[in-house]
């Protein structure tokens, strides 16, 4: 199996190190724009195999598509984050020219290839490429949700005493961002029991905020975005493909008529498997749920008209 990975940063580059150290795939490549910063970090990477034990090969390229060919999944991470001083619609205008470039070129190589999304905003940006491309919804997939949820199974973690996150079962849907995400807190368990019953109505309210502003406390903290749980996100989500798993994550990918809505990318619980989306499931929402879900379309389809004139 082969993953090809377009942008080498933090995220990009752990992605790539925890596919090859779980053996997800037996050939990785990372691409990137910038001379010699991919073939760095692979061979960075490969220089830790003897160590780690794993057998994949990482190679390295800069901006040579090629190199990509035959890929069973391509992720897209590159993109630019916010400057100051930028509008919101300028962000989404620069990053939907770099990822509407990036899906065209690696399909030329690999037109049989299942996306996977990292660029931001998200969902805006996982619209664009099924709108560009013109493929099936199955095979273009947001990573967001599973983050989102490793956040909150972390919160819920450290409330409880640090519980095994092995234990806790629990879910973020709705739009990746810190106003339109949804932690299901009345769907959380911990060894099947409800969250209900193991922590107070406040306790339960300030794991849903701190899981919300995840990203931003960590931004806050380190002083760029995080990295580590963002690339074990995606290879989670590439492994789950590759190894064919049918498991239920939380992903950005096409509505059409599930949940009432249609024609928008957002976080839904999905059967993830060798064909990418496989299914997706319409899981009961209380009536607050419910209303945050209409919240959080409305705030992505907002967002998805600046791509107008792109698409």
């Amino acid at each position: 199996m082969k993953v090809s990975i377009v942008g080498a940063g933090s995220v990009g580059s752990s992605c790539a190190e925890y596919i090859a150290i779980k053996d997800i795939a037996e050939e990785i490549v990372l691409l990137d724009i910038k001379e010699g910063f991919a073939e760095g970090k692979s061979l960075d990477l490969m220089q830790t195999s003897s160590s780690l034990g794993f057998n994949a090969q990482i190679f390295g390229v800069t901006s040579d598509y090629e190199k990509t060919a035959s890929s069973d999944v391509v992720v897209i991470t590159s993109g630019i984050p916010r400057k100051p001083g930028m509008t919101r619609e300028e962000l989404i205008g620069i990053n939907a020219g770099i990822v509407d470039s990036v899906s065209e070129n690696l399909l030329k190589h690999s037109p049989n290839a299942i996306i996977i999304v990292v660029s931001n905003p998200m969902d805006t940006m996982t619209y664009l490429v099924l709108k560009k491309t013109g493929l099936p919804r199955n095979r273009v997939i947001g990573m967001g949700g599973i983050l989102d949820s490793s956040r909150f199974k972390t919160y819920i973690s450290l409330s409880l005493k640090n519980e095994s996150q092995k234990n806790i079962n629990a879910m973020v849907i709705g739009g990746h961002g810190d106003t339109t995400m949804i932690p299901l807190t009345d769907h959380a368990n911990v060894n099947g029991k409800p969250l209900s019953e193991l922590l107070s109505v406040n306790e339960i309210s300030k794991i849903a905020s701190d899981t919300m502003v995840g990203g931003a406390t960590l931004t806050k903290l380190l002083g760029t975005s995080a990295w580590y749980a963002p690339g074990a996100s995606v290879a989670y989500l590439v492994k789950s493909i590759l190894n064919d798993s049918k498991e239920m994550l939380p992903c950005s990918v096409m509505l059409n008529g599930e949940y009432s809505f249609n024609d928008l990318c957002i976080g839904v619980p999905c059967i993830i498997g060798a064909k990418g989306l496989e299914e997706i499931i319409e899981i009961n929402l209380n009536d607050i749920n419910k209303e945050r879900f209409q919240k959080s379309v409305e705030a992505v389809k907002n967002t998805n008209l600046a791509l107008k004139g792109l698409i």
